[in-house]
């Protein structure tokens, strides 16, 4: 009996610790990578604000990762969405993308829901770039962690996992906008 109470305190007091130290992690995770494109600002909205042009360079839209995408009508805009199901390790996902605002000077905002994970608010901020020539493109995907520490943690991962995949789109949008 006694080291049955002694186990459960133990599992308890590390319990405690794991949570006490989660605390210490921010509540929300942030990924950013940016770019210059050698194309007008109207070129790269084209392609950010257009839904159905995300295949051609969003890793996420990419055939084989979505295998099921429905657009709204219309795809592009403030307001426009699309809806995705696929299949990863064998289980069925599902998730939409929302533009929830759309500037042609500043950028697309958009919010990002997926079966079972947190809400991602993202953007695509543009501005002309500093050498007179091109567009500087800012992609930002931010999550509201909470605080419960499983969360927490694999906030802490976030940059390392979703960072090469919002280096590999802007190389692909960069690729199309320029026309190479």
């Amino acid at each position: 009996m006694r080291v049955i109470k002694l186990f459960l305190l133990s599992v308890f007091f590390l319990g405690l610790l794991v949570f006490l130290l989660s605390l210490l992690l921010p509540s929300r995770a942030i990924v950013e990578r940016s770019g210059v494109i050698d194309a007008p600002i109207s070129t790269v909205y084209a392609q950010i604000n257009d839904l159905k042009t995300w295949q051609h360079w969003n890793p996420w839209t990419a055939p084989g990762t979505a295998q099921e995408i429905k657009y709204s009508e219309p795809a592009f805009g403030t307001g426009a969405y699309y809806t995705w199901a696929g299949v990863q390790t064998d289980k069925r996902i599902t998730g939409k993308v929302t533009i929830t605002n759309s500037d042609s000077l500043k950028g697309v905002y958009y919010n990002m829901d997926f079966e079972g994970m947190k809400s991602v608010k993202a953007t695509f901020n543009l501005r002309p770039a500093t050498t007179g020539t091109g567009t500087a493109i800012l992609w930002r995907l931010e999550t509201n962690l909470g605080y419960l520490p499983w969360w927490k943690f694999r906030g802490f991962l976030a940059d390392r996992l979703t960072g090469p995949q919002l280096e590999d789109g802007l190389t692909k949008l960069k690729s199309i906008c320029e026309g190479k």
